[in-house]
């Protein structure tokens, strides 16, 4: 026979000890009482990783990740993975939006500063003493009328 040996160990099934074990085990709890729970916490914690390595095994071998479970399930991972791609993505376009919203900000904040900038320029220039300062350079002779304006009023 050409059986791979890992496969025929994998659908072996393990005898039953537990009928000549029971007087092993009736002796081993009588000891216990009379010397303390010290060995039956060794039993146990024994017992925890042989479980744990029963476990590991069939993981190992296939026995719990099953191609019958995978079909059985298949709606169900499709779904689920697709989820995770779309959370996934969205993490990352949300991720990318909020950059985008710092650094427009930033450039708010410079054209704000920029704005500021040319507003307090504009006004040291009109100001009065500049004007009349600018007008002398530039040879135009015109000078402030001494009197105020006079107003016409109807009548």
């Amino acid at each position: 026979m050409n059986e791979d040996p890992i496969i025929h160990l994998a659908d072996e099934q393990e005898p039953d000890v537990s009928a000549s074990s029971s007087t092993a085990n009736d002796t081993a709890a009588a000891a216990d009482t009379a010397q303390g729970s010290a060995p039956r916490q060794r039993n146990t914690s024994r017992r925890r990783t042989q479980k744990a390595s029963q476990a590991f095994s069939g993981v190992w071998q296939g026995r719990i990740l099953s191609l019958d479970l995978f079909r059985r399930n298949f709606l169900f991972i499709i779904v689920a993975v697709g989820m995770m791609l779309m959370y996934i993505g969205n993490k990352f376009e949300c991720q990318n939006k909020m950059l985008e919203v710092m650094n427009l900000k930033k450039e708010l904040e410079n054209a704000k500063t920029d704005c500021v900038n040319a507003s307090a320029r504009y006004n040291s220039l009109i100001r009065e003493s500049n004007m009349k300062a600018y007008v002398d350079t530039m040879h135009i002779y015109l000078s402030n009328p001494e009197l105020p304006p006079y107003h016409l009023s109807k009548k």
